[in-house]
C-alpha cells in the first residue's frame, strides 16, 4: 500500500495549542529533484493548483537558483546560509567515512539559531515516522539535538516553530519508467500524463523511454502539489496558517542528463514561493536570488539577527540590494570527480569547466543506472542521435569556457565563448567568477585529498548493491584521471 506516512502523520496529528504565538511560525517545504515545472511557472501540460494558490496568496520568485545542483551540497548550504564551497561541504555525500567535515569559524546550522531564539525546531515529511527525522543530508558533522522532533505538535503552549517538510518529489519516479508509480498516480490523481504530449528540451530525443520518464516526472510534480495542499490544509485546520510563513522550493532541478549535477538552468533553476503574514500577495519578483537567501530571510522574519558570517541575504528587507549575479558550483558527486563553476546574470551565463578534458557524461553509477541515460548511451552507440545531442552530451571533451545568451538561447545550446562579438562579456564574467571564488574562499580550488576520497568511497563500497564491479571501475578511472591532472 502506497502511503506517504509522514504526511499522513502531519494531517492526523492533533493541534498542539490553539493560541497563536506572537512570532510567526516558519515552514520550509523542500522538494527533491524537481525543476520549476508548475503551472504558475508556465508549465502547460499539467495543473498544480496548490502551489499556484501559494503563489497567488504570496510572492513568486521567477529567477531563483541553487548554489549546488545536487542534494547534499545544496542542503548543506541551505541549512547554514553559506556557500557550500566556503564551508567545505561542496563534495556530494562527503564526510561520510572515517574522515569528517566540521563547520568553520562561528558557522552553525540555522536550527541552532532558531532554538536559541525560543523556537521549536523540527524536520519531517517523507519517511519521517516514529522518532526518525526528515531528510537532512548534510556533509558536515551536526548535533541531532538541534531538532526537537519531526513534527510541530510537540511544542509548548504558545511556542513558535520552525518546520522543514521534506518531500520526495522527482525521486518518486525512480531510476526509470515503472508501472508501480504510474498505477499509484492513476489511483490517487485520476489519470497519468500523456507521454506523447510531453515537450522536451531540444537536446533530448523523442524516444519512448525518455518521453515516458518525463511524463512520470510531471506526475511527480502533480503529486508534490497534492502534498503541498495537504500541509497547508493541516495548518489551516489547526488555525495556524494566518501566523505561518510558508516557503516552497526544491533542492535542484530535474534529475536528467543535463539537469541534476550540472550548472545549466535545467539543474539550477528552482521554484521559490513564499506566503504568509507581511508577504506581498499575488506578486512576482523577477530579480535573481540564491537558495541560501531563504535562510537569512527566514531568520529575519522570525526577528532573529542574521549573523555576519551568513552569505545569504534577506530578500524581503526594505534596504535589500538586488543581486546582479548568482553563482553555482559542481564538485565530486559520489565517485565521480568534477570541478565546474558558473556565474549567471539576468541575461548571460558563464561556465568554467576546470576538468574539461573529461566528457560531460563521465562514468557515474548513480546516473548510469538511470533508464534515460542508458537509452541515451544506446542511441549514441547506434549513431541515432542528432548532431546537437551528440555535441552536448557525448563529445569526448568539453570547452574550458561556456557562454550563453539566455535571452536568445534559454536552453543553453549555443556556446558564444569563442565569438569575438561577445569577448567583452566573456572577460567580464570570467573576472566576476574569479573574484567570487577568491572572496568566498572557494575550497574547491584545492583538490580533495585522496584520503578523504578513499574514506568516503568505503561507505559506497560497503553498502548498496552487492555487485560493486562498475563502481570500483569508476573509482579507479577517476583516480587515474586525477593522477593525470585531467
Amino acid at each position: 500500500m502506497y502511503r506517504l506516512a509522514a504526511l499522513v502523520g502531519l494531517l492526523l496529528a492533533p493541534a498542539a495549542h490553539a493560541a497563536e504565538p506572537a512570532r510567526p511560525n516558519i515552514v520550509w517545504i523542500v522538494v527533491d529533484d524537481m525543476s520549476a515545472n508548475f503551472s504558475c511557472y508556465g508549465e502547460k501540460l499539467i495543473r498544480t493548483p496548490h502551489v499556484d494558490k501559494l503563489a497567488a496568496e504570496g510572492t513568486r520568485f521567477s529567477k531563483a537558483f541553487v548554489t549546488a545542483p545536487v542534494c547534499s551540497p545544496c542542503r548543506s548550504a541551505l541549512i547554514t546560509g553559506c556557500y557550500q564551497t566556503t564551508i567545505g561541504a561542496h563534495h556530494h555525500r562527503s564526510g561520510r567515512g572515517e574522515l569528517k567535515i566540521t563547520l568553520p569559524g562561528d558557522v552553525v546550522p540555522a536550527p541552532v539559531l532558531f532554538q536559541k531564539a525560543g523556537y521549536y525546531t523540527c524536520i519531517g515529511g517523507f519517511q519521517a515516522t516514529g522518532d526518525k527525522l526528515g531528510k537532512t543530508d548534510y556533509n558536515f558533522e551536526w548535533d541531532r539535538t538541534m531538532y526537537d522532533g519531526n513534527d510541530w505538535a510537540g511544542r509548548k503552549p504558545g511556542q513558535p516553530f520552525f518546520m522543514q517538510v521534506q518531500l520526495h518529489g522527482g525521486k518518486y519516479r525512480g531510476q526509470g519508467p515503472n508501472a508501480n508509480w504510474q498505477n499509484r498516480v492513476k489511483k490517487e490523481l485520476g489519470a497519468n500524463t500523456d507521454p506523447a504530449a510531453v515537450v522536451l528540451p531540444p537536446y533530448y530525443p523523442r524516444d519512448p523511454v525518455i518521453l515516458q520518464d518525463w511524463a512520470d516526472y510531471l506526475d511527480c510534480c502533480r503529486y508534490t502539489d497534492k502534498e503541498v495542499g495537504d500541509v497547508v490544509a493541516r495548518l489551516e485546520k489547526e488555525k495556524l496558517l494566518d501566523n505561518t510563513v510558508v516557503f516552497f522550493m526544491t533542492d535542484h532541478g530535474i534529475s536528467h542528463a543535463r539537469g541534476k549535477q550540472f550548472l545549466y538552468d535545467e539543474g539550477t533553476h528552482v521554484p521559490f514561493v513564499v506566503r504568509g503574514p507581511g508577504i506581498a500577495k499575488g506578486a512576482t519578483r523577477d530579480d535573481l536570488i540564491e537558495h541560501i537567501d531563504l535562510t537569512a530571510t527566514s531568520l529575519a522574519l522570525a526577528g532573529i539577527d542574521v549573523p555576519k558570517w551568513m552569505q545569504g541575504r534577506n530578500v524581503l528587507a526594505k534596504d535589500y540590494a538586488k543581486r546582479d549575479a548568482v553563482f553555482a558550483a559542481r564538485d565530486r558527486c559520489d565517485e565521480t570527480m568534477e570541478h565546474i563553476r558558473s556565474v549567471r546574470t539576468d541575461r548571460f551565463k558563464y561556465i568554467r569547466n576546470y576538468m574539461n578534458q573529461r566528457p560531460h557524461l563521465q562514468p557515474c553509477r548513480y546516473k548510469d543506472e538511470k533508464a534515460i541515460v542508458q537509452k541515451l548511451r544506446d542511441l549514441h552507440a547506434a549513431k541515432k542521435l542528432d548532431d546537437l545531442t551528440e555535441k552536448l552530451l557525448f563529445a569526448e571533451t568539453r570547452p574550458a569556457e561556456e557562454l550563453y545568451d539566455l535571452a536568445a538561447d534559454p536552453h543553453e545550446v549555443t556556446n558564444l565563448a569563442a565569438d569575438p562579438k561577445h569577448k567583452a562579456t566573456l572577460e567580464a564574467l570570467r573576472k566576476k567568477l574569479a573574484e567570487w571564488e577568491e572572496s568566498t574562499g572557494d575550497r574547491g580550488r584545492t583538490p580533495e585529498p585522496m584520503a578523504m576520497y578513499d574514506s568516503d568511497m568505503k561507505v559506497y563500497l560497503g553498502g548498496g548493491k552487492k555487485d560493486n564491479t562498475e563502481l570500483k571501475r569508476n573509482i579507479e578511472l577517476n583516480k587515474t584521471w586525477a593522477k593525470e591532472g585531467k
